[in-house]
């Protein structure tokens, strides 16, 4: 029995040791901010000609958290299902609402090539 807790006690050790991470930490993070905003020439995954979010699902899933931080969750629910186009490298959302139902719809507008925000706004 004392043999069977210390192997449980080595196999935990063990397995907490394989669970350690390398961390680099807050300083290596504000250095390679530093570098992202830079003109430095640097590899970099985003050209700005590439579509990053390629497919209405994936945009979704980006906008979504942001409009229901925003707007709340049961308000931008309510306008589903959204129209969603994506023209010239943008994503065009917006709500849409039942007909002869009288309020507004948000209305946001991402660039397709690096996920920036070009516009949040929500009509009244």
């Amino acid at each position: 029995m004392k043999y069977f807790f210390l192997s449980l006690l080595l196999i935990t050790l063990s397995s907490c040791a394989q669970n350690k991470r390398l961390v680099l930490g807050v300083e290596n993070a504000n250095e390679e901010l530093k570098i992202a905003l830079s003109k430095k020439s640097q590899h970099n995954v985003i050209d700005n000609n590439k579509l990053v979010i390629k497919d209405s699902a994936t945009v979704i899933k980006i906008v979504e958290p942001i409009l229901f931080d925003i707007y709340g969750k049961e308000k931008i629910e309510k306008q589903r299902p959204y129209e969603i186009y994506l023209l010239e490298n943008y994503w065009v959302i917006s709500g849409t609402l039942p007909e002869n139902y009288v309020g507004g719809t948000f209305l946001i507008i991402i660039d397709a090539r690096n996920s920036k925000i070009i516009k949040i706004t929500h009509g009244k």
